[in-house]
């Protein structure tokens, strides 16, 4: 269950972050600008996804190994 929420909280961390590089600097990277109903607030979401990951890291830390 560890590892699980590792594997989500980096897709999450690297997500959030392509989503405010793809906000700051408009390359056309990340998942969340093909997302339509998001138009406006991809910032709001890549931050979003940013406390998420570090939430998930937090919650796997506290889990037992295995």
């Amino acid at each position: 269950m560890k590892q699980v929420l590792e594997v989500f909280g980096f897709v999450a961390l690297v997500q959030g972050a392509l989503g405010l590089l793809h906000e700051f600097t408009h390359w056309h990277v990340g998942l969340l600008r093909r997302l339509g109903f998001l138009d406006g607030y991809g910032v709001y979401a890549s931050v979003a996804l940013l406390v998420l990951a570090f939430a998930l890291f937090a919650l796997a830390e506290s889990r037992k190994p295995g």
